[in-house]
């Protein structure tokens, strides 16, 4: 039976006196009731009443299956509720849980039931499930990007529970409606990822919040045997996927191979010396009797490197010296940085700072971030679109691909179009001029992607998007009205752009528009004509007559028109238009 509103007012009335907590407290209780029989007496000691509870709302163990199961509740049919529960569950909660090396005195007393419950079953105990219950449709919270890398996050914490248990145990973590009763189509059972590998000479360093950073020399065989176990999960840290073999890097890389594995006239002792090494996060490395283990590793710097070994070695499968060689191939070995016992903020910025020695472009850097995450899950869900945070994700995914994700439109967004977007609807056109300076500077990085995007309409945000697409058809468009009146046009691209994304947005039919034109990256022949006609009719007189303004008729008579870059050009272009068709600034946001 689905839990309804009134069974859990019901609840809620009849025990906040005893119990305390909020009304949405309850929304678990009767989920443990209904779902797994629990007699009331009992199920209200395995719900969290109240907070400070390091994201556990509730547990039960099924002694008949050897599961301990962990909740998290939310009465709610939105699963965006889950990400802060998550990152309290990933920062504390599974170490409350499975190896507090300190006590919390004001610890929820749920956490203290969990705790006895483990001991009191901790040889029974084979499989450990946490559940995300809510209303919602558990196959759209399957599909996000944030939940998605929250929930690795989650999973990479396995191994807590394995060395409390002291042996390997099954971690299962599912999304649930406790109003359907169903399930996610895709079940993730984890279990903890180690590998043995070849480590010569570490060396550690401790950060300033008890961050180990272990430095040595990694043997690339043992790089690439993760590779083949994890596949892309392995760069899911990283700021991009696995470029082409095409580039310069790669086919360098491949030339060194081939010299020193099928050609044997390089030694193998020097690749060390020609790479610039690599970086990985690992939730542990161990080391015992000489042999190094890492537990959960992600590679932050250095996938074109495994990506490219890898490559080789299935071209070359067939070839008889790759075997005869092999000492040559396991000879290799990079220098190797390992950062364990971090938070992901802290991998975050390790990524960054390793990557900017090497030609990639500051908006790369970025491809992570939080907010780039629920981008992604913004354009999909709303959408269906794709946003192409990582340089070259979208390439790297096929038809199936796209299908699992619920991506329906076969063109990106891309990173870099997507802030030049969010810089004309703020009229803040003068930072084109300084582009890379959205990405460098904190400050200004956390004003074009701020939290207030991801509550404006996706689809003029499409809109918006869209007119870089045609903005040279619609310069030309201008121009043709007069080739030596509208010379200066081309000067002022990101000018017309900024006011063709005002004009739409102050279309009286916007709402139809985005209906029509604004689920598509497609550049529709009918958006092409509606977005041409408000250059030509409105924005063409617009800078016309910011030109003949006696603010800048002195420059632009000199056949300067510099002026037509900057944001106090877009502010006069706006008080024109507020003057002539009561255009009002409108933002995406």
């Amino acid at each position: 039976m689905a839990i309804t509103e009134q069974m859990i007012d019901q609840a809620f009335s009849d025990l906040k006196s005893t119990c305390g907590g909020v009304r949405n407290d309850y929304f678990g209780l009767i989920y443990l009731e209904r779902e797994f029989e629990v007699e009331r007496d009992h199920a209200v000691a395995q719900v969290a009443f109240g907070g400070n509870d390091y994201g556990i709302d509730g547990f039960h163990f099924d002694e008949a299956k050897r599961n301990l199961y962990l909740f998290q509740f939310k009465c709610s049919d939105s699963f965006t509720q889950f990400k802060p529960s998550f990152r309290r569950l990933i920062d504390d909660g599974m170490e409350r849980i499975f190896g507090a090396a300190d006590q919390d005195q004001h610890l929820n007393a749920i956490l203290q039931q969990i705790k006895s419950c483990i001991i009191e079953n901790e040889a029974v105990i084979e499989r450990v499930l946490i559940h995300f219950v809510f209303n919602g449709d558990p196959a759209e919270a399957e599909r996000s990007q944030v939940l998605d890398k929250l929930r690795e996050d989650l999973e990479n914490k396995k191994y807590l529970i394995d060395q409390h248990f002291g042996r390997p145990v099954t971690l299962v973590v599912e999304f649930r409606s406790g109003r359907s009763r169903r399930v996610a189509g895709a079940t993730h059972v984890r279990k903890t990822r180690t590998y043995s590998v070849h480590f010569e000479e570490p060396l550690t360093r401790t950060g300033p919040n008890g961050e180990i950073l272990t430095v040595g020399f990694l043997r690339l065989t043992d790089l690439h045997k993760i590779y083949e176990d994890m596949g892309q999960r392995l760069f899911d840290r990283n700021i991009r996927a696995a470029l082409s073999g095409e580039e310069a890097v790669n086919r360098s890389l491949e030339k060194s191979f081939k010299r020193i594995v099928l050609d044997g006239s390089e030694a193998a002792s020097v690749f060390a010396f020609n790479h610039n090494g690599v970086t990985l996060s690992a939730e542990a490395l161990r080391s015992s009797d000489g042999v190094h283990r890492i537990t959960e590793p992600r590679l932050l710097n250095g996938a074109q490197t495994v990506a490219t070994l890898s490559r080789f070695m299935k071209l070359n499968s067939n070839n008889q010296k790759l075997a005869e060689n092999r000492d040559a191939l396991d000879g290799m070995y990079v220098l190797a940085k390992i950062v364990t016992e971090s938070t992901p903020p802290f991998v975050t910025a390790v990524t960054i700072n390793n990557n900017r020695q090497n030609p990639v472009e500051p908006w790369n850097l970025r491809a992570n971030d939080d907010i780039q995450l629920e981008l992604q899950d913004k354009f999909a869900q709303e959408l269906g679109i794709y946003y192409a945070r990582q340089e070259n994700s979208f390439e790297n995914l096929s038809d199936d691909d796209l299908e699992d994700l619920g991506i329906t439109e076969y063109r990106a967004i891309e990173l870099k179009r997507l802030a030049q977007t969010f810089l004309v609807s703020d009229g803040d056109i003068d930072k084109f001029l300084r582009f890379r300076e959205v990405f460098e500077d904190d400050r200004i990085y956390s004003q074009v992607f701020n939290a207030s995007r991801l509550k404006a309409d996706g689809r003029r945000i499409i809109l918006c998007y869209k007119v870089q697409l045609k903005l040279k058809r619609f310069l030309r468009d201008i121009v043709e009205r007069g080739a030596n009146k509208y010379e200066y046009m081309n000067r002022a691209r990101s000018l017309l752009w900024a006011l063709l994304c005002q004009g739409m947005l102050n279309d009286p039919k916007i709402e139809s528009r985005c209906q029509e034109f604004g689920a598509s990256l497609s550049t529709e022949a009918q958006f092409t004509d509606w977005a041409s006609s408000i250059a030509t009719t409105r924005c063409r007189f617009i800078i016309s007559e910011v030109v003949r303004d006696k603010l800048y008729a002195s420059k632009a008579a000199e056949g300067n028109f510099s002026f037509l870059r900057t944001n106090a050009v877009y502010k006069r272009s706006m008080e024109i238009a507020y003057k002539r068709w009561k255009w009002v600034e409108k933002r995406l946001k």
